[in-house]
């Protein structure tokens, strides 16, 4: 592969790191949001992990399914 297509190749890939920041940044804020409400000291540790854990679940299926949509068939 010469230089030029090297190139082209490499522009042509989508970093992902924005659009996974800003969804980073979403969820930490909803997540203080939670946190700083005097009702969230009474939620047990183990609800507390069960919804961040099916959330990122969640969170990731969503992901893979935008990138299977968006990404260009080759």
């Amino acid at each position: 592969m010469s230089g030029s297509e090297e190139g082209k190749t490499s522009s042509r890939r989508w970093r992902p790191i924005a659009p996974m920041s800003l969804l980073l940044f979403i969820g930490l804020m909803g997540f203080y949001r939670v946190a700083d409400s005097p009702e969230f000291a009474s939620y047990r540790t183990m609800h507390v992990v069960q919804l961040l854990i099916s959330g990122a679940s969640f969170g990731a299926v969503l992901t893979s399914v935008m990138f299977s949509l968006i990404r260009p068939r080759t």
